[in-house]
């Protein structure tokens, strides 16, 4: 098996790809020990010491790590893939980990068409994107003019994610809804 690794705009973070379907649908992400037990590859890689963050998507897992170079923990890293994937272990474990838990979307009904559009504009021309630099950005609500997003993956804590939302995203919001007058990160 054949791993290859990716960097990010997130230095704190790598991005995996095993060259297989890691999630079919839906993301997982991990920032701590406990939400890592849902998963016995996420459980793994947190056992690397100074791994605090992983991420599934669909064919990719990032990982983000607290201190160390990833010159040292890559090859444990690789290691845990490698035996997850080889040994056939399921992703999750029995219930657990396939629900998004990003919260209930807020939103007023009559902006239901506007947050129609902010969610494909999100779906086809943001996610894809971002799913490129090993993260993922969902809708979480929309209030007064402003957009309430997640973000995930390689994309939380990432220096330049602010940017990304002012620069990127709210830019390409505001051109196909004059009414979007911001982004925040949720």
């Amino acid at each position: 098996m054949f791993i290859q690794t990716e960097a990010t705009p997130n230095p704190a973070t790598l991005k995996f790809l095993p060259g297989r379907v890691v999630m079919p649908e839906g993301t997982f992400e991990a920032r701590t020990l406990d939400a890592a037990d849902a998963s016995p590859l996420a459980g793994r890689l947190f056992s690397v010491p100074g791994v605090t963050g992983v991420f599934f998507g669909y064919d990719f897992i990032t990982v983000t790590k607290a201190d160390g170079e990833w010159q040292h923990l890559k090859p444990a890293i690789l290691g845990a893939i490698m035996e997850h994937f080889m040994t056939g272990a399921p992703l999750f474990r029995d219930g657990m980990g396939m629900s998004e838990e990003d919260g209930e979307e807020f939103f007023d009904e009559d902006d239901a068409p506007t947050v129609a559009t902010i969610k494909e504009l999100l779906e086809t021309r943001i996610r894809p994107a971002v799913a490129g630099d090993g993260g993922d950005i969902t809708f979480r609500g929309y209030k007064d003019g402003t957009v309430y997003l997640v973000m995930k993956g390689a994309c939380s804590g990432c220096p330049s994610s602010t940017a990304t939302l002012r620069h990127g995203i709210q830019n390409l919001l505001r051109h196909f809804l004059p009414d979007v007058r911001e982004v925040q990160a949720v």
